[in-house]
């Protein structure tokens, strides 16, 4: 670990950070204080203090060099999206999709847990960046926390340590992120957001979600808040590039809930010939207007924090490829040689093994050996397809915006928008399957804008004429189109009428060719749907009849959405705006 005097250097830099982490200090009565500085040496040291003190396990360096294995507690192993609170003054600032509570309330509650909570242990001093150091639009924070897992996530998702702390020093601010994992108690867990103070209180979990603030805390629902501000976007979604045979390049970004495809399809691997797909993030994107007027997305992040299982060779290789070393895997199986192991891994089950809550396990054992989200943190910069532009300062130009969810009937597989507000209209009303990815029951339709709903830090009807604003902050012919994409219908006996994974490059194709002017599509009146014969679907074995359910407009389906929508639309409280009631309506009518 790095020396005292390094800590001295560290916290002489800045004398705001020095004095929270003092104020911070007085209040949780750590055992030390330490300043990270993001070093390779200092990440070494801390992993090998952990391995020493079985917190983390050791994995074949053979086969995953550099990697360790992490359990949670069996109650901690998701976001904690009921106790997770936005605090501002006004609580409709908040809105209906946020839980609530004053300021001031919620820093009582919080500092009571917090006081000494970190007695006997280390306090970590961990400044980031959120983007690349250079940038004009990075923002930076600096998270305090008792954890040494989060430290070395962190370590992986950020860029951490000192360049953070001389950007933060030449910036004059900083988001302040207090984490504590406390006793682990889920009745004394809670995650407090203050987006008018630039500050978040996280205690009682050591989830990444819930505990890397970074990640869900600072890069959505604080950015989301500033991001409205200053008039550019803070979003749950992933950036690719593909480009097609000829070299033509595009784009995209695609907004999908938790545990939907989202890792799959930023790095995915097409099926197609000569296509090729590159990948600038998987998770968060913050989108802005550039100079030329289209709209510039960045990756904050430097990291992938992925759900393992169904990720496999088949489902994305490329995945696979990156997490092989250098990673954290958390909640996974352990083999007797010393690998990882989860369900759907494309490979077989070991004969035994130690399952995610340190028990035994076998395949007959009748429980799953990997929690169903549990989860691998692998540097970016280790995908084979990571962009040569991944870290552009500027960000990349987008072509297309995509919005998705699990769907198994009614949606199909892909719906041009007619217009930019017609595309703020699909965004607003994505309705998805719920997943492991939260606590609570999965497989339930819920409504979730832009899979935005667990991380807008504000009123999301504000969060909807922020969106639409966009047609007035810029020519609207340098808006990306906009796009619903369902890879989940299923037919009537259940079975998945669509491959998925690398075949997802068919649409994609018809996506780019679209925005080029190219390829022929249908009017309905849920929007612009390919032809029968736009999708390539050369060498599918797919029948005339599942090719033409996954295009088709089911009218009776599409009232019921259509009714469905307007229920959600009306937990708004007359705030909707006007633009979106008219799309409803437009929907409606067209739709007979």
């Amino acid at each position: 670990m790095a020396t005292a005097p390094q800590h001295v250097t560290l916290a002489s830099m800045n004398r705001d950070v020095a004095a929270w982490v003092e104020e911070v200090a007085k209040l949780t009565q750590p055992q030390k204080v330490y300043w990270c500085d993001g070093s390779d040496s200092e990440f070494a040291a801390l992993k090998r203090e952990l391995v020493a003190d079985k917190q983390l396990l050791p994995l074949n360096p053979q086969s995953f060099p550099g990697c360790v294995l992490s359990r949670s507690h069996p109650s901690d192993v998701a976001r904690v999206e009921h106790l997770t609170f936005v605090c501002t003054k006004n609580k409709e600032d908040a809105g209906p999709n946020n839980h609530w509570l004053a300021p001031k309330q919620a820093h009582a509650q919080m500092d009571a847990l917090f006081a000494g909570c970190m007695q006997g242990r280390t306090l970590y001093v961990v400044p980031y960046c959120m983007g690349p150091i250079d940038s004009p639009f990075s923002r930076c924070g600096v998270e305090i926390t008792d954890s040494a897992y989060v430290v070395l996530n962190m370590q992986l998702m950020t860029r951490m340590g000192h360049a953070a702390l001389e950007r933060i020093t030449r910036d004059g601010t900083f988001v302040r992120g207090l984490h504590s994992t406390g006793d682990l108690n889920p009745e004394r867990r809670f995650i407090m957001h203050f987006p008018e103070e630039l500050s978040i209180k996280s205690f009682g979990s050591g989830y990444g979600g819930n505990a890397l603030l970074g990640k869900k805390c600072l890069a959505l629902r604080i950015a989301s808040v500033v991001a409205k501000r200053e008039g550019w976007m803070a979003e749950h979604m992933l950036i690719l590039g593909l480009t097609s045979p000829a070299g033509k390049k595009h784009y995209l970004a695609a907004a999908f809930p938790s545990a939907c495809g989202k890792t799959n399809l930023a790095m995915m691997l097409p099926t197609l010939p000569g296509w090729k797909v590159t990948c600038l993030g998987d998770d968060i994107a913050w989108i802005r207007v550039g100079k030329d007027g289209r709209l510039y997305a960045m990756n904050p992040e430097t990291g992938f924090f992925g759900v393992a299982p169904g990720t496999s060779q088949k489902s994305n290789p490329n995945a696979v490829a990156t997490f092989a070393r250098n990673s954290i895997f958390t909640n996974v199986v352990l083999t007797p040689d010393e690998d990882v192991w989860w369900e759907e891994m494309g490979v077989a089950a070991p004969a035994k093994g130690v399952d995610w809550e340190g028990k035994e396990w076998t395949p007959d054992s009748g429980r799953k050996g990997a929690h169903p989200n549990s989860r691998f943190t692998a540097p970016a910069s280790q995908c084979p397809v990571i962009d040569s532009d991944w870290q552009n300062p500027e960000g990349v130009p987008l072509s297309a915006i995509l919005f998705g969810g699990r769907r198994p009937n009614t949606i199909p597989l892909v719906n041009e928008a007619f217009d930019w507000e017609h595309g703020v209209f699909m965004g607003s009303s994505c309705g998805s399957e719920t997943t492991a990815a939260a606590l609570g029951q999965a497989g339930v339709l819920r409504r979730d804008p832009f899979a935005m709903l667990p991380f807008c830090g504000y009123n999301m009807a504000d969060y909807f004429a922020h969106w639409l604003s966009f047609a007035q902050r810029t020519e609207r012919n340098k808006l990306p189109r906009v796009y619903f994409v369902n890879w989940f219908r299923k037919d009537a006996g259940g079975k998945w009428l669509w491959p998925g994974y690398g075949e997802n490059s068919r649409v994609l194709k018809w996506i780019c060719e679209r925005v080029e002017g190219s390829a022929k599509s249908q009017r309905t009146p849920i929007g612009n749907l390919p032809t029968p014969d736009a999708l390539d679907t050369s060498g599918l074995n797919m029948s005339n009849g599942d090719a033409e359910a996954l295009t088709a407009v089911d009218p009776a389906g599409w009232k019921k959405e259509a009714e469905d929508i307007a229920a959600y639309y009306a937990k708004f409280n007359g705030k909707l705006p006007a633009a979106l009631k008219n799309q409803l309506a437009e929907l409606q009518r067209r739709l007979g």
